[in-house]
């Protein structure tokens, strides 16, 4: 699905940013209007804006990816605090740049899963593109990233995931109570030769299949038999 059907008529870069966040804010509204006010809505598609703007290299598909971040974000917080149905386990992984390792074993993870989980990622300190060693491992396997970009962790995101995997982000990743973090210890991409980095998104798949059988197997998100053993809980 191309940027404009997904999100309607183009918008401009943002040089004006006024009425171009009216517009996001105003589509975001008939998609989340029943669970924000649309103040609540504008203020989320601006702080997207400013969390995006000064890291973007091309503004031209900028107002693309700020709808993009901030309906992710509202969607996210929904979940959370209980306003839209969860049906499915959610998965959110961190690495620092969220151009490498994370956008790697997310996309594994949604080749894997399906529609049996929802995955989300993050970075401590995004990039401002997905690393081109991750566009060709995935290609070798017939895969692509899709509709992601490096974006920022929040604290939404992260309250709405059951699982949140960190590749190499530290603590830099907010720990809050009633989550399982999972740590995946595994070199960064960049800077590898090919076949070093083949092996990384190798042992990456084995550990995305290990999850995925976990949380495809477990009975209920949040139940004390879920992911027993995947990681500590706070």
């Amino acid at each position: 699905m191309d940027e404009q059907s997904r999100f309607g008529p183009a918008t401009p870069p943002l040089r004006d940013t006024g009425p171009v966040l009216e517009r996001i804010a105003r589509r975001l509204a008939a998609r989340h209007g029943r669970a924000f006010s649309r103040e609540t809505i504008a203020a989320y598609v601006e702080e997207c804006a400013e969390l995006l703007g000064h890291r973007a290299r091309n503004t031209l598909h900028l107002p693309i990816l700020v709808e993009r971040f901030a309906d992710q974000r509202l969607g996210a917080l929904a979940k959370a605090s209980g306003l839209c149905p969860k049906p499915v386990p959610q998965v959110l992984f961190v690495c620092t740049e969220n151009a490498g390792r994370s956008q790697l074993a997310a996309a594994l993870l949604r080749h894997r899963a399906g529609d049996t989980v929802e995955v989300r990622t993050a970075g401590s300190d995004p990039g401002s593109e997905i690393s081109p060693i991750v566009q060709q491992l995935l290609a070798e396997r017939g895969l692509g990233t899709d509709d992601e970009f490096p974006k920022p962790v929040t604290s939404e995101v992260v309250a709405a995931a059951d699982v949140v995997v960190t590749l190499g982000c530290g603590d830099a990743c907010a720990v809050l109570p009633g989550r399982r973090y999972v740590d995946w210890d595994l070199p960064e991409l960049s800077g590898l030769d090919i076949e070093s980095a083949r092996s990384v998104c190798t042992a990456l798949a084995a550990r995305v299949d290990g999850l995925t059988r976990e949380l495809v197997d477990a009975p209920v998100p949040g139940t004390s038999s879920d992911h027993g053993h995947l990681g500590r809980s706070m």
